[in-house]
């Protein structure tokens, strides 16, 4: 049976069995389905509690469940509870053996204090059951008990001690005697606790070494292939809906809940529409987006490298990493890159492009900081979850200096900022993630970011963008910013460009814009300028920015950071690093 269960139960029972430890933590994925293959080798299908109950505790006697929604219930061994119960009336004066309404004044209480106070007296008198044998002497039969606290993160939340109220003290301190008591632990008792973020529960529980953290995953792909081969063998016409074959389909289904997927098949087939590349990517993305709250989005490029104008080193180096991931040689593959440059050298367009000429998912991470203790780390746990369900991916952060946290975090915020430098770097040196997850970090201001974060073994790759030096590539980039704005150009509307100015691409696409908007304002159509009347016009009216010194600043940053001399045009390929330290000292001072 247990080659048929998912790789967390079999971890969980293996533990169990063991006898060291009896109480469980189980979080990440705890809202899907639970898919395992019954005594007919058929794929069965239940929620997780159902799971627990019917097959993990299927030798338990009693499984009792609580939440503070629901309050107690008994999922199995309603007798054995009653019966408790009836004594539990005798001893204690209440009467909760005669319920008849959940409602009602006698109903068990949902409060957590008195409810854990009823269930750890079942358990207790559990412990304490005994039985007359074949000599009619009595002896001990400890009852097989098995209690489920859903919602943990309710009970008992992520605060700061002094802010963490009585109630909150005493389920902790039930909880982990429960852990820790020898005579449960030498039992047949178990007690398991359900979150969805280790990030959001007590860090005082989830650091107890007598609790095993239990990550239940998104499904692999050979789970998420077994479950679209079940649920597609029972509709009828599906070979006529679907337009690729089962296993392609299985594929492009990575990342996804079971939920999630029969709700994607479902509406297709629901709504008679065909189950195309573009609807599977439509509604993937915008149900991944969902799972994470809005936290990531996906980059959708429909641009290669060939559309990147100027930076001719960074784009073959690029090209040769897209054809090493096509033809899934990992090994090969960097960990990631950090992409510096000053403001307006392109980064986020080249990550873009990139991913376009990958072919793999890109995402971005979006703002996951929340104001709430725990919230913050909590989000990012459930966007490292669905990363790894997504098979292969490239994470994009923007702006990598604010997003990536400190190491030493900062004093105003209660330690956010080291927490998150700290479950990144963690993320991003595992090197089984190597050609799996692809970070790319973009930031003008590399010096900023953590030499941790930088290091080889997780940003390996440091590419530095600078403005086109050249003609040739001033006027490249012009075109290009042309095409990518529907401007159209001859030739002889290209500009040339001062050779000692450092102009970029959002400066140029500024000339554009000015441009387009004096073409359009004409007013007398028969006497219509040409654009490149308008853009010599623009070119003659143009300023460069004022901040030349911050300028510069990035680009000797950017120099400072490189980790080829291949990447560098002659300009900054003769600087020494010391030199532009030295500068980057001077110019610090000026700004």
């Amino acid at each position: 049976m247990e080659n048929s269960l998912p790789s967390w139960a079999n971890e969980m029972a293996e533990i169990f069995k063991s006898g060291s430890i009896s109480q469980f933590l189980l979080y990440g994925n705890t809202d899907d389905w639970v898919t395992y293959k019954g005594d007919d080798s058929s794929l069965k299908r239940l929620t997780l509690k159902d799971f627990l109950s019917n097959v993990m505790f299927s030798a338990f006697e009693a499984v009792i469940a609580y939440d503070r929604g629901h309050g107690i219930r008994s999922l199995k061994g309603s007798d054995l509870f009653f019966t408790f119960l009836k004594s539990h009336d005798l001893y204690h004066q209440t009467s909760y053996s005669t319920i008849t309404h959940l409602d009602s004044e006698n109903a068990l209480p949902r409060e957590p204090r008195k409810a854990l106070a009823v269930i750890d007296r079942f358990i207790r008198y559990g412990l304490a059951r005994s039985t007359t044998n074949s000599e009619g002497k009595l002896v001990a039969n400890p009852m097989r008990i098995a209690v489920i606290v859903d919602y943990a993160q309710y009970l008992l939340p992520r605060a700061d001690i002094a802010y963490t109220s009585a109630e909150t003290v005493e389920t902790l301190i039930r909880m982990q005697d429960w852990a820790s008591d020898p005579n449960i632990n030498n039992a047949f008792i178990s007690t398991c606790l359900i979150a969805e973020n280790l990030n959001d529960v007590n860090i005082e529980l989830v650091e107890n070494p007598r609790l095993a953290k239990i990550n239940v995953g998104l499904p692999t792909s050979s789970e998420v292939l077994a479950f679209v081969e079940s649920i597609t063998s029972q509709i009828s016409n599906f070979k006529e809906i679907c337009e690729i074959d089962i296993a392609s389909l299985a594929q492009k289904l990575e990342g996804l809940s079971f939920i999630n997927i029969q709700n994607l098949i479902d509406r297709a087939v629901k709504n008679h529409k065909p189950l195309s590349m573009d609807f599977l990517r439509d509604v993937k993305k915008e149900m991944i987006e969902k799972s994470a709250a809005g936290r990531i989005t996906f980059v959708e490029s429909k641009r290669t490298l060939d559309d990147v104008a100027a930076h001719r080193e960074a784009k073959k180096w690029m090209r040769q990493d897209a054809s090493l991931m096509k033809r899934g040689k990992t090994k090969a593959l960097p960990m990631g890159y950090l992409i510096t440059g000053r403001i307006g050298t392109g980064k986020t367009y080249l990550v873009e492009c990139f991913a376009g000429e990958c072919g793999v998912p890109c995402v971005e991470l979006k703002n996951f900081r929340d104001k709430w203790v725990g919230a913050t780390e909590g989000n990012l746990e459930a966007i490292f979850k669905i990363l790894h369900a997504m098979g292969q991916v490239i994470v994009f952060i923007d702006e990598a200096d604010q997003v990536a946290g400190k190491r030493d975090g900062n004093g105003g915020d209660s330690g956010v900022n080291g927490r998150i430098y700290a479950m990144l770097a963690r993320e991003m040196a595992d090197t089984r993630n190597r050609g799996r997850i692809f970070w790319i970090f973009a930031t003008s201001r590399p010096d900023l970011l953590e030499v941790d974060l930088k290091r080889v073994g997780r940003l390996d790759v440091h590419i530095p963008l600078f403005a086109p030096q050249t003609q040739e590539d001033k006027k490249d980039m012009f075109k290009a910013l042309a095409r990518k704005n529907k401007v159209d150009l001859t030739e002889s509307d290209v500009p040339d460009f001062p050779e000692n100015s450092d102009i970029g691409g959002n400066e140029m696409e500024g000339i554009l814009i000015m441009a387009s908007r004096m073409y359009e304002l004409q007013e007398d159509d028969s006497e219509k300028q040409p654009i490149g009347h308008f853009i010599k016009q623009a070119m003659e009216s143009y300023r460069p920015m004022a901040h030349s010194a911050r300028l510069e600043y990035m680009d000797l940053a950017a120099v400072v950071e490189c980790t080829d001399k291949r990447f560098l045009p002659e300009k900054f390929a003769k600087i020494d690093v010391a030199q532009a330290q030295q500068r980057m000292d001077v110019l610090k001072l000026e700004i």
